[in-house]
């Protein structure tokens, strides 16, 4: 240890000590060794110093000149502990210094007070912070007066204090009603730092909630509105951020305001230009760029126009980019690329892909996120799809290889693009299975995370849509009959659903098939019968009905099994659930529950006569004698269908 550095006990001893001046002296040459150098403060909370510090402070009067300086010192020393430091904050807390820090707000000695909320606010910056209860009427009596204060320091810990606190509606609801957003308000016209924290604790109010953003538009006869729209224009980049995230909420929140073009243009415009920002705001300004265009073709439109791919292409050319700005670019151009062609088209023709490419194997899983995320709505291009630019090993490989990334959010978004470029409309999907990423899928079917098999399933259901029979075979016998059933039992209905279309897919194509179905004793068409029964959603359903659709369209084994699953011995027919879906509210189960009839009844299979006889038998042919005149047209087209080839038989 350098001589100059105090020892353990030495800095220990000199801060516990009862004489004024050494402590004084102990605790400002540990503020003057730590600012700014986060080694040194990992080192001292290793110590032990934080707790020493914060026992100087519980210990010391504000009363007397000695103290309140004594205060100051320790105050700063602790803020400066939490200030970019996890390890920090927790250190303080644990030391029980919080407490001390807001009783300190209230004593009559101004420096204490300003110190005591500077140090408050860093700890607030951090996401260990505590929460702050709303609901409580004593702390929003305390938030709003230091909303309220003029002191910078207490206005600034309330706005963290909102911002870190705020996090469902029930609590934006309580700080409007109480008047927060007016407090809030009067901090947009003071200093660039009340601005910032005004901003952002404004946004924090108004995100995904309309009646606090239609409060908040009507404010002083939409003045706050005004102002809001004219910090866009502010000279610092940080306000114009923020008065653009505040914009954004509104915009997202409530789709009747912010409506006029010039506005979403200059959003756009103000965006860009922020991403050349070197520090913060220009990491922050593509996250922002990302939640204004997303799922919004009009924006989208107008970014495109905006050049704003080629903005983000030529900052991906920089090779010093941080993991921030990289994965906030990559999800800008996911978003940019979701709904139009014409940003795939360019994406694709500056050659954008092998940046993304090179991404997929980043040290960061934030940025591997992000660019299988921008991968997944890139590869939506029909066009793109069909000329099989996706289905190469130069992206198939590291993409099978982030199935088993540590990383969960990694391997969901992976799973998402592969699930696009499977689909590719090819029949053989031979690259994949090549690289092993049948077994990695599967493997993924059986994880404990919901979410995983989920996208595994939906992965796999892609697959082997168009696939040739080959294809299906080796996943078949990867995936095996048995699990297939328990797929379609999964506790998660999302899962199930999935699974059911799994099997549609599985069935649809050649005759052969259908025996898919029918593996391990027809385990797998068991389950469907039980879900087509038991099932009170009708997502799951309509997967259901479409894969016996496809079996009822195989030979006579196959529609007899079908025959024997829709009207049982131990059930009478009116009570079968294909009476039930031909009755349906809902015109999608009509028309899969018409097509099985069709696919039961074609003229060219041997047994069609009984089936139709026993059909008639339980009222199944007069109803779609009814759903002839269906209002829906699919329906009536797959109806009458049907009962052409039931009349072909004659009609008694």
């Amino acid at each position: 240890m350098p001589a100059s550095r105090p020892s353990s006990d030495q800095i220990l001893h000199r801060l516990s000590s009862s004489e004024y001046e050494i402590k004084l002296k102990a605790i400002r040459e540990v503020k003057n060794q730590i600012i700014g150098n986060r080694t040194k403060k990992l080192s001292y909370i290793k110590l032990g110093v934080v707790p020493a510090v914060a026992d100087a402070l519980a210990e010391a009067n504000a009363d007397s000149d000695n103290g309140a300086n004594l205060i100051v010192q320790s105050t700063a020393v602790i803020g400066s502990f939490a200030c970019g430091v996890d390890e920090g904050v927790r250190a303080v807390l644990d030391a029980g210094a919080f407490p001390h820090l807001i009783r300190l707000l209230s004593v009559a000695d101004e420096k204490v007070v300003d110190a005591a909320a500077r140090s408050l606010r860093m700890i607030y910056q951090s996401k260990l912070a505590p929460k702050f209860e709303f609901n409580k009427e004593e702390n929003m009596d305390f938030l709003l007066s230091l909303l309220r204060s003029e002191n910078e320091n207490l206005t600034g810990l309330g706005a963290g204090i909102v911002i870190h606190s705020c996090e469902t509606r029930d609590e934006q609801n309580i700080l409007c009603h109480a008047g927060s957003l007016e407090k809030l308000v009067g901090g947009l016209d003071g200093s660039m730092s009340q601005r910032d924290a005004s901003l952002e604790s404004i946004a924090t109010i108004l995100k995904n909630n309309p009646g606090a953003v239609s409060k908040f538009v009507e404010l002083q006869n939409g003045r706050a509105l005004r102002s809001v729209i004219e910090l866009t224009r502010d000279r610092f980049s940080r306000t114009r951020l923020l008065a653009c995230l505040c914009l954004i909420c509104i915009k997202n929140s409530s789709s009747c305001f912010l409506q006029d073009i010039a506005i979403k243009t200059k959003l756009i415009y103000i965006l860009l230009e922020l991403l050349d920002d070197s520090g913060q705001v220009g990491e922050e300004a593509s996250f922002a760029f990302s939640s204004l265009v997303a799922g919004k073709e009009d924006l989208q439109k107008l970014a495109f126009e905006a050049n704003a791919i080629d903005k983000f292409y030529n900052h991906l050319q920089n090779p010093e980019l941080n993991s921030k700005r990289l994965e906030g670019i990559f999800l800008a151009l996911g978003d940019l690329c979701s709904k139009l062609e014409c940003c795939r088209s360019r994406f694709m023709s500056l050659q954008v892909l092998n940046l993304l490419i090179n991404a997929l194997t980043h040290d960061e899983a934030n940025v591997r996120t992000a660019a299988c995320i921008c991968l997944k709505t890139v590869s939506r291009s029909i066009k793109n799809l069909s000329a099989g630019y996706f289905m190469n090993e130069r992206i198939v490989i590291p993409l099978v290889r982030l199935l088993s990334d540590l990383c969960t959010s990694v391997q969901v978004a992976a799973l998402g693009a592969i699930s696009n470029i499977v689909v590719d409309f090819t029949p053989n999907k031979s690259t994949i299975i090549q690289c092993g990423g049948i077994k990695e899928l599967v493997h993924l079917t059986k994880s404990m995370d919901s979410s995983l098999r989920l996208n595994a399933v939906w992965s796999l259901r892609n697959m082997i849509f168009l696939a040739d029979k080959m294809c299906k075979e080796a996943i078949f016998m990867e995936l095996t009959a048995s699990s297939v059933a328990t797929l379609i039992c999964d506790p998660e209905p999302s899962v199930q659903e999935q699974a059911l279309a799994l099997v549609r897919n599985f069935v649809d194509g050649c005759m052969d098939c259908v025996e898919f179905a029918f593996a391990e004793n027809g385990i797998i068409l068991d389950a469907v019968g039980r879900q087509l029964k038991k099932s009170p959603r009708i997502e799951i359903i309509i997967q259901g009905m479409y894969a016996v659709s496809n079996i009822a369209s195989g030979n006579e084994f196959h529609k007899e099994a079908i025959m024997q699953m829709i009207f049982p011995q131990a059930e009478s027919g009116p009570q079968s659930f294909l009476s039930q879906y031909l009755q349906s509210n809902d015109s999608r189960l009509r028309t899969s529950a018409a097509w099985i009839i069709v696919n039961l009844t074609a003229p060219a299979s041997p047994g069609a006569f009984g089936r139709i006889a026993k059909l008639r038998n339980f009222g199944l042919v007069a109803q779609i004698k009814r759903m002839a005149s269906d209002p829906c047209m699919d329906v009536k087209l797959r109806a009458r269908v049907a009962l052409g080839q039931i009349i072909s038989f004659g009609d008694s």
